[in-house]
């Protein structure tokens, strides 16, 4: 199955690094340039067999499911519904403690792995798929890292806790 994915360092701690990353509401369409919107659908907070739906700035929609939630250190999402092209999506995120010229930091990898159908389409349309999330996920963890460093941001997830 393809895979895209992309790393970045963060000059905070490894729970500040992981609440930025699960943010959602208004506080995510502060920093995410992916999404219109995006809401937890049966849980006021994230865990294991939570459901997301998230609506791109684009036009799809997805609803997906929490499969693993281990903060501060990883958690992973499947496709339960979502764009006609799919025929499985899953994300996931890991953080690692890491300095960086002697900064304390985290190291946050996004990971999507994906599958297209029609079968007879994967051919072309999985390079196009690396090619396209790949340019997203990579947008998308760059805001992500200005947002770890964003006062806003790092005070509304300390006012979520």
């Amino acid at each position: 199955m393809p895979q895209v994915s992309a790393e970045v360092w963060v000059p905070v701690d490894v729970d500040t690094a992981f609440a930025v990353s699960q943010t959602t509401g208004e506080v995510r369409l502060r920093w995410d340039p992916f999404i219109r919107s995006q809401r937890l659908m049966d849980a006021e907070r994230p865990g294991v067999g939570v459901h997301t739906l998230t609506r791109a700035r684009v036009g799809p929609k997805m609803v997906s499911r929490y499969v693993s939630y281990r903060p501060p250190k990883s958690v992973g999402m499947t496709m339960e519904t979502g764009p006609w092209f799919f025929e499985t999506f899953g994300g996931g995120w890991r953080f690692v403690a890491a300095e960086q010229d002697g900064v304390g930091g985290t190291t946050a990898r996004w990971k999507y792995t994906y599958s297209v159908k029609p079968g007879w389409l994967r051919p072309i349309a999985e390079p196009i798929g690396q090619w396209l999330l790949g340019r997203e996920i990579r947008a998308r963890i760059a805001a992500y890292a200005k947002a770890c460093v964003d006062p806003d941001v790092v005070a509304a997830i300390g006012d979520a806790s």
